[in-house]
């Protein structure tokens, strides 16, 4: 059997535009956002965690919708390449009006009004694009291989989009009062940027033709056949998790740095060798170990690491052993989630005869995305208990308040991490057996690939 290959130029130009998207998302969803709104427009916390509260009913919505038609859809391009290539610059446009302060909001309800319509746009806009960006690796290939293959392309610009808010915020945070013009340059160079990479990106990568032509279930046979799948089930608490935990990280370290005398530049120094620790070992070990076995060491060390931090985060040496075990444990969760999301995909195809990537990435979404409104939410309210007060100035909190911001910021994504291993021994894609599915699965689609090209008159 040959082995299954991707060109270069197409995983080099899909992880670009992955983590060009991914970084747009990070800024907006990972706390800079939130921080603009309460620290520099003075919207009141409680009104901005209820902001995230409303946005997570319409992910409900939008996601597993939009994965239906983007099942459905049907173009000389592809089902997913539309929306990536014709909504690049619109989904960067709304990035850009988002750190714009509207004629609207002159007082705390119109903050509110535009913070919610500013996530709203925003929203639909990365649904579309993100998900066709999330499925791609698996239109492309079949085999964990050569998934990998382009996985670890991913994973790097994947570790940009996430440590470049991370960087970036902290840096230009604004205090109230203060000058935006700087900040808000800087984010129209981002949008602009992360817009070209969008749209050229779809020259460079395209969907196997076979798949286009597939006839799929109506929308509400389509979710109960996802929701029946006991290893997407399971997949979901890990997802869930993942989302949860790095939307509560990079919320956190706009708080943390500021407020404890911690030197950041070595703790993202130890982020980064965790990461590259993790990046190393997952490609390495991946396929000898096994997703589900390589998924629960992730998971154990993560949430050892998340604990240690929340209990101990004033200490520089703790601090430094938790920023490497979340680099580690974030590299895991972006080389390993989608293979893991790959093997539940081709579990279902091996069932139904049908790929069903958009769906599954909706339903997906359905259930992740309000991890990113609870994670904001919680992180708020529960700082706001132990007396945070965001009119004060930057390190000057109390010493209850610092402990509320250690606890919102780690001690939950410990406890679900915990579920998580333990949720994972009860993962059924496992052995010699699965192996084998995969195999017959990369055949299917070869001879299928090639049936399709000589009826449409091609030398396959």
């Amino acid at each position: 059997m040959n082995t299954e290959k991707v060109a270069l130029k197409s995983k080099l130009w899909l992880s670009a535009a992955d983590g060009f998207c991914g970084i747009l998302c990070g800024l907006i969803t990972g706390g800079g956002f939130t921080v603009f709104f309460t620290k520099w427009m003075g919207l009141d916390t409680a009104k901005a965690s209820l902001v995230w509260l409303i946005f997570g009913i319409w992910n409900a919505v939008n996601d597993p919708l939009f994965g239906f038609i983007s099942d459905r859809t049907k173009s000389k391009i592809g089902r997913r390449l539309p929306y990536i290539r014709y909504g690049a610059f619109i989904y960067a446009f709304i990035f850009i009006l988002c750190w714009i302060k509207w004629p609207i909001a002159g007082n705390q309800w119109g903050m509110f009004a535009q913070m919610l319509i500013s996530l709203f746009l925003f929203d639909s806009l990365y649904t579309a694009i993100a998900s066709a960006l999330y499925v791609m690796p698996f239109e492309i290939a079949i085999s964990n291989k050569a998934r990998g293959s382009i996985l670890i392309y991913k994973l790097f610009f994947s570790l940009l989009s996430l440590g470049f808010p991370l960087i970036l915020m902290p840096l230009i945070q604004l205090e109230a009062g203060e000058d935006p013009k700087t900040f808000q340059i800087i984010m129209t160079a981002i949008g602009i940027i992360a817009g070209l990479v969008l749209f050229f990106s779809t020259f460079f990568y395209s969907e196997k033709g076979y798949l286009k032509e597939q006839q799929q279930p109506g929308f509400f046979t389509a979710l109960l056949t996802c929701i029946k799948n006991k290893a997407f089930v399971i997949f979901e608490v890990v997802s869930f998790t993942i989302i949860f935990v790095q939307n509560a990280l990079m919320l956190g370290v706009n708080y943390y740095f500021p407020e404890f005398d911690v030197p950041m530049t070595v703790c993202y120094g130890a982020l980064v060798a965790g990461a590259v620790f993790g990046i190393i070992l997952w490609v390495r070990k991946q396929y000898q170990w096994g997703v589900k076995n390589c998924m629960m060491i992730m998971c154990l060390v993560f949430s050892i690491g998340c604990l240690v931090m929340a209990l101990f985060g004033r200490n520089t040496i703790a601090a430094i052993f938790s920023f490497t075990t979340v680099g580690f444990g974030f590299a895991g969760g972006m080389f390993l989630i989608p293979l893991m999301n790959g093997d539940v995909i081709d579990f279902d195809e091996s069932r139904t005869n049908l790929r069903r990537e958009g769906m599954y990435a909706g339903v997906n979404s359905l259930i992740t995305k309000p991890a990113m409104s609870l994670a904001t939410s919680a992180f708020l309210t529960i700082i706001t208990a132990f007396g945070y007060d965001k009119s004060l100035a930057l390190g000057t909190q109390s010493y209850h308040a610092e402990t509320g911001i250690l606890l919102a910021w780690m001690l939950i994504p410990a406890i679900l991490l915990l579920i998580c291993f333990f949720a994972l021994f009860f993962f059924p894609l496992k052995g010699d057996a699965w192996k084998k599915t995969k195999e017959d699965l990369e055949e299917k689609h070869r001879v299928s690939e090639k049936e399709y090209l000589e009826q449409m008159g091609y030398d396959s």
